[in-house]
């Protein structure tokens, strides 16, 4: 199995604040692998950093062979990366269809119908929502549509922030179900950062502990479901 995606003692900071400290993990292809830790742990700063913002201060990011530390945020998104952020921040004032365009975007609209197709078969809710204005959709819709927004670029590597983030239990197995059944059909290749670490462990093939900006522990997700420390930190009333 060949990896897609390495960290290799990655630091970052915000200002004079440490974000990330030494962090390597891999991601191989065809993988989900998650991340997961409390509030402020430093995941969405992963995330932001993979894509150059902020940059890491130290260590390497590889994707693909390439040593992509470096490069222009449009650039790493040019070479088959998409994120889907914390938050959603679909453009609120433009329709379905105009935030599934920008997507298309980076792959210069190459199969934009079957691609739209694909989208359609995957969340149908957007198909019905295609002319309304995305600020106006619900929440579980609106991250349907960050989602499908992200895929339309025909990614190789989707990077999803938090996804289940203040949505029903409903909304979330909807939108769970969605990402292992493109990881099963299309082989997509997905990292994941996320809360609610039971969904998260229960669909990833394997997973990492950020605390603190830290990696403390690493195995499959079964193997992390098990972990007495990680069922009272994350999934037994904790956080």
């Amino acid at each position: 199995m060949s990896t897609i995606l390495s960290l290799r003692n990655v630091s970052a900071f915000y200002g004079q604040v440490q974000a990330l400290r030494d962090v390597s993990i891999e991601v191989n292809e065809g993988e989900i692998v998650t991340l997961i830790g409390a509030n402020g742990a430093g995941k969405s700063t992963l995330m932001m950093t993979i894509f150059g913002q902020p940059r890491a201060k130290e260590g390497v990011i590889v994707y693909r062979g390439e040593d992509i530390t470096a490069l222009p945020t449009f650039q790493i998104a040019r070479r088959g990366i998409a994120q889907s952020p914390e938050g959603r921040r679909i453009f609120p004032r433009m329709s379905v269809e105009e935030n599934l365009l920008m997507g298309a975007q980076v792959a210069k609209y190459a199969d934009y119908d079957a691609q739209l197709a694909k989208m359609f078969m995957l969340f149908p809710r957007l198909q019905e929502r295609f002319a309304q204005r995305a600020g106006t959709l619900s929440g579980g819709e609106q991250q349907m549509l960050a989602i499908a927004r992200a895929l339309m670029s025909k990614p190789k590597l989707l990077l999803l922030d938090e996804p289940s983030l203040g949505l029903a239990p409903l909304v979330i197995k909807q939108i769970f179900g969605a990402i292992r059944q493109l990881n099963q059909e299309t082989g997509l290749t997905v990292l994941l950062v996320e809360q609610n670490a039971n969904q998260a462990l229960r669909l990833a093939h394997r997973g990492y502990v950020l605390v603190n900006g830290g990696i403390t522990m690493a195995g499959s997700g079964a193997e992390l479901l098990a972990r007495p420390e990680i069922r009272a930190a994350y999934l037994e009333g904790g956080h």
